[in-house]
């Protein structure tokens, strides 16, 4: 089973100030970690400039013009309180972009079987038209798009274990019965969407919320009763994860008490709906995680478990 790992050092450049959760170093831990010799045989690549075609069939071409021209020369520009551009920002998302669309390439393609794309900043808090939550585009919403345009997929399934509610792909997708989002994370929380009501137009929308505290044997619960089924039933032509780690249990930003086996666990029961209905087609994009520790067994755990099942 081949698996693709999608970096580029342009992610390092995406500057946030000090004390910022989501910073360089994010990305550092796991260069080191995919250094290791357990991952030897990953096939590697470095991600792509996005197309422009590609990102303006999510976010609007005066919306992307405008992110662009707002990036600064010099210094920090505030979005909100904690999403920011830097000079790097912009070239730093479009190869988070270009390396999502680029893993589905490669899998729909067969060239891979799956794929990891391990850029920053991360992007399922952007809506259509709004950067927020360290989020400036919505990468995984947008190599969903790419893939029902380059491939005609019918449809495309996205599984979000971030611990923060991927409010902006809900709002992307929210009345589109092609793309089924799925969610686990803690409530409340930020941004405060996510509840079980919200169900999306076509139903479509499957929410799966956990209380602080709460464990891989809960986290397990959910998924089996409210989300593998209806992924399963679903029967996508592809299935695409915002893999977020922050609801580890040494996370810093929540408090879910997930380990390294359960995002493990998910990896494979994720993977065994794609070769049941997609032939084991997964991409995978890195979102959360701000305890560089837990950030790096937990992706480490899911990598691993992408590599060999």
């Amino acid at each position: 089973m081949s698996t693709l790992l999608v970096t580029h050092p342009a992610g390092l450049n995406h500057a946030t100030p000090p004390g910022h959760p989501e910073r360089a170093d994010r990305l550092r831990v796991l260069d080191r970690i995919f250094e290791q010799e357990k991952f030897s045989h990953l096939v590697r690549d470095l991600a792509p400039l996005g197309e422009r075609e590609d990102i303006i069939r999510v976010h609007p071409a005066d919306f992307v013009d405008a992110m662009g021209e707002a990036t600064p020369k010099e210094g920090l520009v505030r979005i909100d309180s904690d999403t920011l551009l830097s000079p790097g920002s912009w070239d730093a998302v479009l190869r988070a972009v270009g390396g999502a669309c680029f893993a589905v390439d490669e899998v729909m393609d067969g060239k891979v079987h799956n794929a990891f794309v391990a850029m920053r900043p991360p992007g399922h808090h952007c809506e259509t038209r709004k950067p927020m939550g360290f989020c400036l585009l919505n990468q995984v919403a947008i190599a969903a798009r790419h893939a029902q345009a380059k491939y005609g997929l019918g449809r495309v399934a996205i599984m979000d274990f971030d611990v923060h509610h991927g409010n902006g792909t809900q709002e992307i997708f929210w009345a589109d019965d092609s793309v089924m989002y799925c969610s686990t994370h803690e409530m409340p929380l930020y941004p405060g969407t996510g509840a079980v009501g919200e169900t999306g137009e076509a139903n479509t929308i499957v929410n799966a919320p956990l209380r602080s505290g709460d464990d891989g044997a809960i986290f397990k619960e959910a998924m089996e009763t409210c989300i593998l089924p209806r992924i399963s039933a679903f029967s996508p032509d592809l299935i695409l994860i915002s893999a977020g780690f922050d609801a580890h249990v040494r996370d810093p930003l929540a408090s879910l008490r997930l380990v390294d086996t359960d995002f493990a666990w998910v990896t494979r029961e994720l993977m065994a709906i794609a070769d049941k209905t997609c032939k084991g087609r997964v991409v995978s994009v890195l979102e959360g995680g701000y305890d560089l520790e837990g950030l790096a067994s937990s992706a480490a755990a899911h990598v691993s478990a992408l590599m060999h099942g």
